[in-house]
C-alpha cells in the first residue's frame, strides 16, 4: 500500500470553455426529457409515464405542503449555522445525521402527511408496495437455507424490485423481524441518513474541512436525496456503497481492507453497488499512482469473488446463476420496451435534471478534469453503455448522488451556498407537491 499522502488538495481553476461544458450536459438533459415528453403525449411508450422521468404530473394542494416547507426552511437555517460552526469532526458528523433526517422527514410531509414516509411500502392490491420487498418475506418459508440455495429458480417469483436485486435486502428485513412499511421505512430512513455523515468523512480524507462541509450540505438538500432518501431502499444502499468507497480510497491499509470487504457485502444488496468500488479505484489511481489502484482493484475482486464463494459453499447460493435470472427477469419485463437507443440519452439526463444546481457545479468539476467528477462519469458511462440500468435512474442511482455532491463542493468553491442550497431546496418541494415520484 502507499504511505500516507496529503489529500486531493489541487486549487480548482476555471475552465478555459467557461461553462460550456455545464450548458452542454443541462441542454442535453432538458433537450432529451423534452423529445421523450413529446414522444409520449403523442402515444409513443419508451417504458415511463415521464419519459426519461419515472414520475406522473398529479399536484395535491394538502396543507400539509406549509409544514413541509417550513421544515425545510429550518433545515436551510440550520445548515448554513452549522457550516460556520466551530465543531469538531464527531459533533458535527452528528449533527449532519439530525439534519439528513430533518430534511428528508419535512419535505416528505407535503403530499399525504407522514402517512408517505412509509406509504410505498405498504402492500396493496395496487400500489408500488407489492412490487417492493415485503412480499417477497413470504418466499422465506422454507427457511434461508432454500431461499438462498435456489435463489436463481425463486427469481422469477418475486415482485419487481427484489427479483432485480441479490437477496440481502430481503434477509436483512427477515433477520430483523420487519414485516410492516412503518418498519422497512424506519430502517430505510434511519440506515439512509447515515449517509451524509460517511460522506462528509470520505470528503475529508480528500479534500479540506470546507470543501468536506460543502460536499455534505450539498447531499443533504440536493433533490435526490431530498425526495428519495426517506421513501426508497436506494437511500439504504447508497449508505452501504460509501463507507467501502471511503475505505478503498484511503491511505491506510486496514481502512482499504475494511472498504473491500465492505465493497462485498454491499454488493450483496446491490449489484450496482460494485460501481462504487469501481469509482474509489478510479479517485485511488490519481491519488496513489496505477500501480497501486490496480492492486487494490484485484484486492476488492478477491474480496467480492472471495464471499460468492463462501455463500456458494454454505449455503449453495450461486451468484452468477442469480445474475441470469435476474438479467432474464429485467429483459422480459419493464426492459423489453425501453429502447436502447432513447435511455442511453435517457438514464443520465433523468439524473442530472434531479440533481438540480449540483448537475452543473458537477459539470464545471469534469470540465477542468477533477478527478472526482472524472471517476463518476466513467461509472455511468458504462452504465449506460452497457444497457446495464434504462430508466428510474433519479433513483436507482441514488448511491452516485455524493460522488456528484463531492464534484461540485470542488467547483463551488468561492460561490456562496446559501442560494444553491435554496435553489436545491426549493426545486425539490415544487417536484414533491406538482409531481407524483411513487417513492
Amino acid at each position: 500500500m502507499a504511505p500516507l499522502v496529503p489529500p486531493l488538495g489541487e486549487e480548482p481553476r476555471r475552465a478555459p470553455s467557461g461553462d460550456l461544458v455545464p450548458i452542454l450536459v443541462v441542454g442535453a438533459a432538458l433537450a432529451t426529457i423534452a423529445v421523450g415528453l413529446i414522444a409520449r403525449a403523442n402515444g409513443v411508450n419508451w417504458g415511463a409515464p415521464g419519459q426519461p422521468l419515472f414520475v406522473i404530473y398529479r399536484p395535491v394542494l394538502s396543507g400539509w405542503e406549509l409544514l413541509a416547507a417550513a421544515g425545510l426552511g429550518a433545515a436551510l437555517f440550520a445548515a448554513l449555522r452549522l457550516r460556520r460552526a466551530e465543531l469538531g469532526p464527531l459533533p458535527f458528523a452528528a449533527a449532519l445525521f439530525g439534519l439528513t433526517l430533518l430534511s428528508r422527514l419535512a419535505l416528505n410531509l407535503a403530499r399525504r402527511g407522514p402517512e408517505d414516509w412509509y406509504h410505498v411500502f405498504v402492500v396493496r392490491e395496487t400500489g408500488e408496495g407489492r412490487l417492493e420487498y415485503l412480499p417477497a418475506l413470504s418466499a422465506l418459508r422454507g427457511g434461508v437455507g432454500t431461499f438462498l440455495d435456489r435463489f436463481d429458480a425463486i427469481v422469477p417469483t418475486l415482485p419487481v424490485h427484489p427479483s432485480g436485486h441479490p437477496p440481502g435486502m430481503v434477509l436483512t428485513l427477515h433477520w430483523l423481524g420487519i414485516d410492516t412499511a412503518q418498519g422497512a421505512a424506519a430502517l430505510v430512513i434511519a440506515v439512509g441518513a447515515l449517509a451524509t455523515p460517511v460522506l462528509y468523512a470520505l470528503a475529508r480524507d480528500l479534500f479540506d474541512e470546507a470543501t468536506a462541509r460543502t460536499a455534505a450540505l450539498l447531499f443533504v438538500f440536493v433533490p435526490t436525496s431530498l425526495l428519495y432518501g426517506a421513501t426508497s431502499a436506494d437511500a439504504l444502499f447508497a449508505t452501504l456503497g460509501l463507507p467501502a468507497a471511503a475505505g478503498i480510497v484511503s491511505s491506510r491499509r486496514a481502512l482499504v481492507l475494511a472498504g473491500a470487504a465492505m465493497l462485498a457485502v454491499a454488493s450483496f444488496y446491490s449489484y450496482a453497488l460494485l460501481g462504487a468500488g469501481a469509482w474509489a479505484v478510479l479517485v485511488r489511481w490519481r491519488r496513489f499512482g496505477l500501480a497501486d489502484a490496480a492492486r487494490v482493484a484485484a484486492l476488492c475482486a478477491a474480496a467480492v469473488v472471495g464471499l460468492y464463494l463462501l455463500l456458494y459453499a454454505t449455503t449453495g447460493f450461486d451468484v452468477l446463476a442469480a445474475i441470469r435470472a435476474t438479467e432474464d427477469a429485467y429483459r422480459e419485463g419493464i426492459a423489453g420496451i425501453r429502447p436502447y437507443a432513447f435511455w442511453l440519452f435517457g438514464s443520465p439526463a433523468a439524473f442530472v435534471f434531479m440533481l438540480g444546481a449540483v448537475a452543473w457545479f458537477a459539470s464545471r468539476a469534469l470540465a477542468v478534469r477533477e478527478v472526482t467528477a472524472l471517476a463518476l462519469a466513467a461509472v455511468i458511462l458504462v452504465s449506460v453503455l452497457g444497457g446495464y440500468t434504462k430508466a428510474e435512474t433519479e433513483r436507482i442511482w441514488l448511491f452516485l448522488v455524493p460522488f456528484a455532491c463531492l464534484a461540485a463542493a470542488r467547483a463551488a468553491r468561492g460561490t456562496r451556498l446559501a442560494p444553491i442550497l435554496l435553489v436545491l431546496a426549493a426545486q425539490a418541494l415544487a417536484i414533491q407537491v406538482l409531481i407524483d415520484t411513487r417513492w
